[in-house]
């Protein structure tokens, strides 16, 4: 990974709440995975940075070996990794996401994660 690589996820990721390494933007996802985690961020109406890791090479290998974790998307929360699209749907299924959140001091619309519980229940 490159040192501008580094500093720049470094910064960004200390800089913001939340932030998703994803591909494609949270209004237009580029692919499954970033749509499913952009979705549940969005409709939470968790306010969060979107970074198109399709928008350069540096950046989408270098997330990848920021968190040493193989995938994309990648969800960080004050400056923590918490996950890729499999554990960010347990961790909302299961309330984890909320607790993080409200952990965090991260405004989240508590009603709109009980509904996406109440539709996979």
């Amino acid at each position: 990974m490159t040192t501008d690589a580094k500093t720049t996820i470094d910064d960004t990721v200390k800089a913001n709440d939340v932030v998703l390494f994803m591909k494609g933007t949270k209004s237009m996802p580029q692919c499954g995975f970033s749509s499913r985690v952009a979705g549940v961020l969005n409709y939470m109406g968790v306010e969060f940075l979107d970074v198109n890791v399709l928008a350069d090479d540096a950046i989408r290998q270098g997330i990848k070996d920021y968190s040493d974790w193989p995938t994309i998307p990648q969800l960080y929360v004050k400056g923590e990794f918490v996950g890729g699209c499999d554990i960010i749907t347990e961790m909302t299924l299961s309330g984890e996401l909320d607790q993080l959140f409200e952990q965090n001091g991260v405004t989240y619309n508590k009603d709109a994660a009980d509904k996406i519980r109440e539709a996979n229940a």
